[in-house]
């Protein structure tokens, strides 16, 4: 029987449903004057599995390295994508204290059916390749299933959301997911590290409960200073 680790199960369902996110939203975007998505969740389709068959490589390579220094990796990792979250979190609430830009856009010169396709597949694969990174690393430290069954579980909610609520996706706030998905990277490279140095966490894994809640404190804070110290750009024209 397969035991699976709730935290890094929930770690990968909420990475895939921030990233996901966005995938669904320009889909929808660049089908609003279609009749049908089709070509746009083709080529996010399409990216998506070509990422996937990647990683699956790459994942099949890591079962070859000790479990120490891929707790080491897998921390160094999950902080550095932490890193590059906490700037796109921070873009975030710099959008959300922003007027919204008005005016239309520039037609496109390709056919619409290619630009659909190709749009889909760039974000598909881009937003992809940042979910694999993070279940990565949460399969290096020896979580793969958890990981994978985390991930699964995000893309199918989100899909059925997509499904019922159609345009409405566009509209979600994803601010606080980006805050607490960057607060959990953070708390797991932290907590991995020290077991890494052969650390015994106090309450075991428990002790991620307070890892994350004084990292969700430190992110928010730094979110705070980053926007006051430098002033918000003025919105497209």
């Amino acid at each position: 029987m397969v035991a699976f680790y709730v935290p890094v199960l929930l770690a990968a369902f909420v990475i895939t449903v921030l990233e996901m996110t966005e995938v669904v939203a320009l889909v929808l975007a660049l089908g609003a004057d279609e009749p049908s998505l089709r070509h746009g969740a083709a080529g996010a389709v399409a990216g998506c599995a070509t990422v996937a068959l990647v990683a699956l490589a790459a994942g099949a390579a890591l079962l070859a390295f000790p479990r120490a220094y891929l707790l080491w990796a897998s921390a160094v990792v999950l902080a550095a994508f932490g890193v590059f979250l906490f700037r796109s979190t921070v873009r975030t609430y710099r959008r959300l204290r922003l007027p919204a830009p008005r005016g239309p856009s520039g037609a496109p010169t390709m056919p619409r059916k290619v630009v659909q396709f190709a749009g889909g597949f760039t974000v598909g694969a881009v937003e992809a390749t940042e979910v694999v990174v993070v279940l990565l690393a949460l399969t290096a430290a020896g979580y793969g299933g958890s990981a994978v069954l985390g991930a699964v579980a995000g893309g199918v909610l989100l899909v059925a959301v997509a499904l019922a609520v159609g345009e409405r996706v566009r509209q979600i706030k994803i601010a606080w997911l980006k805050l607490g998905a960057t607060s959990m990277l953070f708390a797991f490279a932290a907590f991995w590290a020290g077991e890494a140095r052969g650390w015994a966490w106090p309450g075991a894994d428990l002790f991620l409960v307070p890892l994350f809640l004084i990292a969700l404190l430190a992110v928010r804070g730094a979110v705070e200073l980053r926007l006051r110290s430098a002033p918000p750009a003025p919105p497209p024209a």
